[in-house]
């Protein structure tokens, strides 16, 4: 009888996403569902879960952002991968830095779709299992922005507000089982997300992160683990993670 928990990850293919994927798969006691859009990323990310993991690893392809191809891709789920323990809400992205009378209208709702209606859409899909079984755990990624708006952040910092605001009536909703829910709300992070956020401007996404040391993807997932891990009893609700020299969404210290 297998006994480990199921962890499904959404935008697993790389950032946060991705090393929460690492993370979970290279502790005993953890079978990892990766999502995404891309197949050829995770088809190579399931061969390197698969070569130094010590769980199950299984992939769904496919855009949070389609609502009826991921009710049809967790409807597809085999019996033995279908009783998901850990939800980790990670997709999501920043477009643009524009003001937000001058901003994109496709990136607004890229954002909003991605952001919030997927995170809602995979909720929706995943949580009524976890109160049935009374047990399970829903993790979603927010961001400091979610705390305060900052120059240009406008849309993006809105859903992440939003995320904020629907994790804690998720918990809310489901305090009367021992369904667990956290809000995991990062600073800085090197990843892609400032080259997604100028769209593949590199030389502009690099000075996001000069004169600091970000975080990592991994510590994030560290993060993640840690309030997964926590004994039965104990709900991490939300943690706000910093750089050292990073005070909040809009104050960061950079050395010239």
């Amino acid at each position: 009888m297998n006994t480990s928990k199921i962890v499904l990850i959404t935008g697993a293919t790389s950032g946060i996403g991705r090393a929460c994927a690492m993370k979970f798969a290279s502790q005993p006691g953890y079978d990892v569902i990766i999502t995404g859009r891309k197949p050829e990323l995770l088809a190579d990310l399931e061969a390197e879960l698969k070569k130094c993991g010590k769980g199950r690893v299984t992939t769904l392809c496919f855009d949070v952002r389609e609502r009826g191809v991921a009710f049809e891709a967790i409807a597809s789920l085999p019996a033995d991968w279908a009783e998901i323990d850990v939800l980790i809400n990670n997709a999501g992205l920043a477009l643009g830095l524009e003001p937000e009378y001058d901003g994109s209208y496709l990136d607004w709702d890229t954002m909003i779709d991605t952001n919030i209606k997927g995170l809602l859409t995979m909720t929706r899909l995943v949580v009524p299992g976890m109160v049935e079984r009374n047990r399970g755990h829903v993790i979603n990624i927010g961001s400091v922005a979610g705390d305060a708006a900052y120059a240009g952040g406008n849309v993006y910092c809105a859903t992440k507000a939003a995320v904020k605001t629907l994790t804690d009536g998720l918990r809310i909703d489901v305090a009367h089982t021992a369904v667990r829910v956290t809000n995991i709300k990062p600073g800085l992070v090197e990843t892609n997300f400032s080259n997604t956020r100028f769209h593949g401007d590199n030389a502009r996404a690099d000075k996001v992160y000069q004169g600091i040391e970000p975080l990592t993807g991994d510590d994030i997932a560290d993060v993640a683990l840690y309030a997964a891990q926590a004994p039965a009893h104990v709900q991490i609700a939300e943690v706000l993670v910093l750089a050292t020299h990073q005070a909040s969404g809009s104050v960061i210290h950079r050395n010239s």
